[in-house]
């Protein structure tokens, strides 16, 4: 068997086959088109028939290769990210190049077991895009509304609308007319950046009725758990990026940061808060455990259980979050048996 690394660029891919035992073998760089795929799919199958292809994990550089691999009928593993520094650190080579992280990618894909294969993006793809795209509105909005806001202070010091009032298009009209009585640049450049921000909000309304359509026909036990809107639950699917990858309930904690980390010896056993993981993952986790601990009765009680048993606050918290992982994890085994 032969595995076959690829270090992707946005112009180039780079790879590197090696044999069974981690040797080196032949290297070869090929541009990003699905012709240089074909060509380097010729390429590779001169060295074996035996062969898996081993990609590291960042999918917005290589989705259309592993599209033009998977349409082959080939196998593809994807290496995360985190593996990549153990094994540069642990071959003879020095610096950093394409043909070395490619040979790094080749080597952690033959030491590690139970990698996630790759497989044809399907509708939890587009619920992400879709996810991010209205992120992505929302910050549009928020910057202009910090414009907005400096010019009416300087039409009049006196008029400053309420926090958070700006993304409802009756206060963006009822300021348009207010506008109107005014002259000059700075109500002209206000005046522009209000109809800015009343497009942006009826764009992010309709893409968030979008969303909310299909996260309801995709995870719907996911949206069944207290605390999880279909909003966090489209976010949790997009960022899960498919539930069959994880081996257990504990892989996926560990990917998105609940499982505690060990910081003990001697006889003292304790565990701290993990910063490594999906950060965004464990903030849509971290909404659904603050929203429970307010208004789901089962939470509350379990945090005061900690409380008693000598937790502070944050560390009651945490234990919820951990739960709620487990409980996150089997809504979304439950929900891709259903569909598929």
């Amino acid at each position: 068997m032969v595995v076959i690394g690829i270090d992707a660029h946005k112009r180039t891919h780079t790879a590197v086959i090696i044999d069974g035992n981690g040797r080196k073998l032949v290297t070869k760089t090929c541009e990003t088109t699905s012709k240089d795929h074909l060509s380097l799919l010729r390429w590779a199958a001169g060295h074996g028939e035996n062969r898996v292809w081993a990609i590291e994990d960042c999918r917005n550089m290589t989705r259309r290769l592993e599209h033009d691999l998977l349409a082959a009928g080939e196998r593809i593993v994807r290496v995360p990210p985190k593996l990549m520094a153990h094994a540069r650190d642990a071959a003879r080579t020095y610096g950093k190049s394409d043909p070395i992280e490619a040979l790094a990618v080749a080597r952690a894909a033959l030491r590690e077991d139970g990698l996630p294969t790759a497989h044809l993006d399907g509708p939890d793809r587009d619920l992400r895009r879709l996810v991010d795209h209205r992120e992505d509105l929302i910050a549009e909005r928020t910057r202009a509304v910090n414009r907005l806001r400096w010019h009416l202070h300087e039409l009049d010091p006196e008029w400053d609308p309420p926090a958070r009032s700006l993304d409802r298009a009756s206060n963006l009209d009822r300021i348009l007319h207010r506008l109107t009585d005014s002259s000059g640049t700075v109500a002209r450049l206000a005046a522009a950046i209000t109809q800015r921000c009343r497009s942006l909000t009826e764009e992010i309304n309709t893409i968030e009725a979008e969303i909310r359509n299909l996260a309801e026909k995709l995870v719907p036990a996911l949206i069944a758990i207290p605390g999880c809107a279909a909003l966090t639950a489209a976010k949790i699917l997009g960022e899960t990026a498919g539930v069959t990858r994880f081996r257990s309930a504990a892989t996926y904690a560990r990917h998105n940061g609940t499982a505690p980390l060990p910081v003990w010896s001697s006889n003292r056993t304790r565990h701290r808060l993990s910063r490594t993981g999906n950060r965004q993952l464990n903030a849509a986790l971290h909404r659904i455990a603050t929203t429970q601990a307010r208004c789901h009765q089962p939470a509350k009680d379990l945090i005061a259980r900690r409380k008693n048993s000598g937790d502070g606050g944050l560390e009651a918290l945490r234990v919820l979050k951990r739960r709620l992982s487990d409980v996150v994890y089997q809504a979304l085994r439950t929900d891709y048996v259903l569909e598929a």
